[in-house]
């Protein structure tokens, strides 16, 4: 005996947790950015989700010197792109935060700047 299909609002809906968006999210930073920073030195992000859109802020930390700018664009378009993709969500916004530079140039103990 077939059944009558459900309809939509009949089966409910699913929900994504924002902590669930802010794992995509930073896992997607990584990926833009090809080879991980030093261990210890992962993106994370953190996700403020509004009716079906996430907002989205990752921080990253950057080898210097680099293409700062090009990197950010590479993490806000991959993010979009996973995010949208995995979750099925709009992402209106991704900020990214550049906690730190790293440069070869300078060792461990150097806190001032480069020159």
């Amino acid at each position: 005996m077939a059944r009558d299909p459900v309809t939509a609002a009949e089966r409910g809906e699913t929900t994504v947790a924002d902590r669930v968006v802010a794992k995509i999210a930073a896992q997607a930073a990584r990926e833009a950015l090809e080879r991980l920073p030093k261990e210890g030195h992962k993106p994370h992000a953190t996700v403020v989700v509004h009716r079906e859109a996430a907002h989205v802020s990752v921080t990253v930390e950057l080898d210097y010197p680099s293409d700062i700018g090009g990197q950010c664009g590479a993490v806000r378009r991959r993010v979009t792109e996973r995010v949208t993709t995995l979750a099925g969500m709009d992402v209106p916004e991704v900020t990214v935060h550049v906690e730190r530079l790293h440069s070869p140039h300078a060792g461990h103990e150097a806190r001032g700047r480069l020159r």
